[in-house]
């Protein structure tokens, strides 16, 4: 059985798991501290919510798309190209912003949360208050993951198990920090996964890439508009790697290279172009606030970091 498929779902699921499970961990450790754990169930019904949604999102997703495909099967040709570009395009920005972002607010991330958790006690509306902050954190996780998953439209069940692992991985390791105790360096963590997350999103900007340009062929094969004008491909101008014959991407080690390192067996101009602009300006900030979190903040074992 092939587990590749598995490997950028698991990533990405235990990564934004993980923040998620954070912010609950920090929340229970708060009402605890507060003698107002009573207040437990609406943390565990945020939790509940925040996943019953994100899988609601999923189902509506893949229903829409199914009925556009099918009104519209002269079409398939086009639109399944320009649906993958679209939730390439969304997930990009999306894991972007939240890789660069989580990164930038790690040292504030938990005094935050517990100012949140006070306030809403002292307040006297602690219990929708701590539900809507957990429902909010673990929606927004489970919704860039549903992104993810979507890039393709032809999702195997072997990617979808390696999403529910990446889960339960997380849940594991919440329940290992803020129930066991045990001491886990959160912060080198975060820096391993951000960075194979990057890489894996740069993988998305290339697939991306190819996605755009099947469509602009498919429209062009009509025959009433000729988007085309490369002679080796359609927009992405000429080949500058071809190793298909010496390292295939669709055959391991080379498959494994390519959910985890973007590689391609076949790269033209533009994919090179793009990726190399992804890594320079994203890649770029993300290592930039990495060090300014890095210096900012003394050694930590904590639950503070992302």
């Amino acid at each position: 059985m092939n587990l590749t498929p598995a490997i950028p779902t698991f990533v990405i699921t235990l990564r934004e798991g993980v923040e998620a499970a954070l912010v609950v961990g920090i929340v229970l450790a708060c009402l605890s501290k507060a003698n107002q754990t009573q207040l437990n169930r609406w943390v565990y019904g945020g939790v509940g919510a925040g996943i019953l949604g994100s899988v609601l999102i999923g189902l509506f997703l893949g229903v829409g798309l199914q009925q556009v495909q099918s009104g519209l099967p002269q079409l398939e040709g086009i639109i399944k190209p320009l649906l993958e570009t679209l939730f390439c395009s969304i997930a990009i920005i999306m894991l972007s912003w939240m890789l660069i972002w989580m990164t930038q607010q790690a040292r504030s991330l938990k005094g935050e949360i517990e100012g949140a958790v006070k306030s809403a006690i002292a307040d006297g509306s602690a219990g929708w208050s701590v539900f809507s902050l957990i429902c909010i954190a673990v929606l927004r996780e489970g919704f860039e993951t549903v992104l993810f998953l979507f890039t393709t439209l032809q999702q195997s069940a072997i990617a979808l198990s390696g999403a529910a692992a990446g889960l339960l991985g997380a849940v594991g390791i919440g329940v290992a920090l803020f129930k066991w105790g045990v001491r886990i360096d959160l912060r080198r963590f975060f820096q391993v996964m951000g960075v194979l997350l990057l890489l894996i999103v740069g993988g998305l900007v290339i697939s991306a890439c190819k996605n755009l340009d099947a469509a602009f062929a498919a429209i062009s094969q009509l025959g009433q508009l000729d988007l085309c004008w490369s002679s080796q491909s359609c927009t992405l101008g000429p080949q500058v790697w071809d190793a298909h014959s010496v390292l295939p991407d669709k055959q391991f080690p080379g498959v494994l290279l390519k959910v985890l390192l973007g590689y391609r067996d076949r790269i033209y101009l533009l994919q090179l172009v793009a990726y190399a602009a992804f890594i320079a300006i994203v890649g770029g900030s993300y290592f930039r606030s990495l060090n300014l979190a890095t210096a900012g903040s003394k050694p930590s074992q904590s639950a503070t970091s992302s």
